[in-house]
């Protein structure tokens, strides 16, 4: 048993436990009922939930979440069109988030996955602040690839 100021009171029964609680006009809260003898400790607890909601609040905020933005390419994409695809992707990895790559195969084009990965080979050179986090790899109709910012040092 803890008492509202931190303070140990010893081993005792519950009734004695919540007697001294209403006394004190504040809750009996069990902090570790798997402990033997359970642990209790006398306090306010709306006061308690009230500062454990503000922390959890707190932690949330200061958190980043991570996007994953995507790009298309064609297997025959022409070069300002792949320089303008690089451009993007280097301002999203800037931000800080990751990327997705991805070429989708249409027709005759699934004969020629290896041109798919020439062209995701050179769009990885072309961007020297990201690490390739998934190498090419073909599912389906489309060859995916991941990147993510380089980390800094």
């Amino acid at each position: 048993m803890i008492g509202a100021n931190g303070e140990q009171l010893g081993i005792m029964s519950a009734a004695q436990a919540q007697r001294l609680a209403d006394e004190a006009e504040l809750d009996l809260v069990k902090i570790a009922p798997q402990a033997v003898p359970p642990v209790c400790k006398i306090l306010d607890y709306g006061k308690y939930r009230f500062e454990q909601q503000k922390r959890e609040k707190e932690a949330k905020k200061n958190q980043k979440v991570v996007e994953v933005k995507e790009i298309r390419l064609s297997l025959n994409i022409d070069t300002n069109d792949f320089n303008t695809k690089v451009n993007q992707a280097a301002k999203f990895l800037a931000q800080g988030h990751k990327l997705k790559v991805s070429i989708r195969f249409r027709g005759r084009e699934m004969a020629h996955q290896n041109l798919g990965l020439d062209v995701q080979k050179r769009f990885a050179e072309a961007l020297p602040g990201a690490v390739v986090d998934k190498q090419p790899k073909l599912e389906g109709r489309s060859m995916l690839m991941f990147m993510s910012p380089a980390p800094k040092k």
